[in-house]
């Protein structure tokens, strides 16, 4: 009997110590980031005026995770467009100055809603600003890089004890735009093309069981509204229904690599809060489905992939365009021959970063720019279904299409590239260069992808 009660003693401490064994520690945040006022609107070329009102306000958010051996990450979504590089590289810098994270502990996603405000340095050739509205621009970004600093300290400052789950839901209202016609959508009993329909899901609890954060996303365009006024689209939305079904929790939406899908139908508010509900209620879906524990251990790696674009377009091409083109157009190229007189050639590589961390053995990816869904899928059958696949990070620096979207051409190929800065579209040998950063950022943050 006495020995029983040593062994039955010593069982009891032994699991005692497991369960007080450290585990992941998260902190949340959020700050509004709504103008105060007036202020050009980004993502359409059709407006002709400022905002002048608000559907709901704007956030920015953060999620700071550190796991049991200490080591840290910080994921900030955004109700914004898209952060241009020069923004991204001063936050990195000060991220990495005050709270002493590298950059590949670091992922800025933007939830790519075309009724937020304009931030300074991105597509600014497509609106037609004068030296005022400039002024109020770079204003407000300066305001938004603050906020975003002040979004990933207060994070962080909040790490506290918690519990990390994953799941998935899906909801269908993202539809490929390239192979659907949005006039035609109503009469379709068939779409065409790939989307990528999930909705990954991490629940993140404290010690006592209240859910303390929930981060979810979508491969979809927020662009089902085309208002004068400030709103976070369907992603909005979904955030607030989220928010109101799980009271105390953060709602975070990012944006996965939905560059060439929209919401259709779309340009009525009515449909923005319906494709949010629907969102929501998938979110909702998933973490009553049952999620899987995360153990608390994570790893993050950054790999670049040098993509190049074609021959540019000479001197002579560009002010041919510039003296018979109208709008953005005109500018875009008056942009280009600028650059062209100031840098001696027009640019023509660029370093694109690709995140993957590994968050107890989930896999999370963050691709750069707009992002085609065809990367979704690349990398899902690289790193598996569960994988969260996140596109719109860290540069608004143009679509990103794939070997065959180049081919084809078309807006998300060719067109759009000349508003980004850019005078000629990508080589086709993007996909593979950047599907190869992909496939060493996997391995460096502790996978095996499939294939090797």
């Amino acid at each position: 009997m006495l020995l029983c009660g040593m062994l039955l003693s010593a069982l009891c401490v032994t699991v005692s110590a497991a369960d007080a064994a450290p585990e992941w520690k998260a902190g949340v945040a959020a700050v509004d980031i709504t103008p105060s006022g007036p202020l050009w609107m980004a993502g359409y070329a059709a407006r002709t005026e400022p905002a002048n009102g608000t559907i709901h306000p704007l956030w920015v958010k953060a999620l700071a995770l550190e796991d049991a051996a200490g080591n840290r990450a910080l994921l900030v979504t955004s109700d914004i467009l898209g952060y241009p590089k020069a923004v991204s590289d001063r936050l990195l810098a000060r991220f990495e100055k005050e709270a002493g994270l590298r950059p590949d502990q670091v992922i800025l996603n933007s939830s790519h809603t075309h009724s937020g405000p304009v931030v300074d340095g991105s597509l600014m050739c497509i609106y037609p600003l004068d030296d005022a509205e400039r002024a109020k621009i770079r204003a407000y970004t300066e305001s938004l890089e603050e906020k975003t600093v002040a979004a990933g300290l207060q994070a962080l400052a909040a790490l506290a004890p918690a519990r990390l789950e994953a799941g998935a839901g899906v909801t269908r209202f993202a539809v490929n735009r390239r192979n659907n016609k949005e006039a035609e959508i109503t009469a379709v009993f068939e779409l065409k093309g790939p989307s990528d329909h999930s909705v990954p899901v991490l629940r993140v609890t404290g010690p006592d069981g209240a859910e303390r954060a929930v981060l979810f996303g979508y491969a979809c365009h927020n662009t089902t509204l085309d208002t004068l006024q400030w709103c976070g689209d369907y992603a909005g939305f979904a955030q607030l229904a989220v928010e109101e079904s799980h009271p105390g929790a953060v709602a975070m939406f990012f944006q996965g690599c939905g560059a060439n899908q929209n919401p259709l139908p779309r340009r009525k508010a009515a449909l923005a809060r319906q494709y949010g509900r629907e969102l929501g209620a998938a979110v909702d879906a998933a973490l009553a489905g049952g999620l899987r524990p995360l153990p608390a251990k994570l790893a993050t790696a950054l790999s670049m992939a040098k993509i190049t674009t074609q021959t540019p377009k000479t001197r002579a091409e560009l002010e041919q365009i510039a003296a018979t083109a109208s709008g953005y157009m005109k500018e875009a190229a008056l942009t280009l021959l600028r650059d062209l007189d100031t840098l001696g050639a027009l640019k023509t590589a660029y370093d694109y970063p690709v995140h993957c961390w590994n968050l107890g053995g989930l896999p999370l990816v963050a691709l750069t720019g707009e992002v085609v869904v065809d990367y979704a899928v690349h990398a899902k059958a690289l790193l598996g279904n569960d994988a969260f696949v996140l596109g719109y990070c860290y540069d608004q620096v143009s679509y990103v299409p794939t070997a065959a979207i180049v081919r084809e051409g078309g807006y998300e190929g060719e067109s759009s590239q000349f508003i980004y800065g850019w005078a000629a579209k990508w080589d086709e040998s993007i996909e593979e260069r950047i599907v190869k950063a992909l496939r060493d950022a996997a391995a460096g943050a502790g996978f095996q992808p499939a294939g090797e």
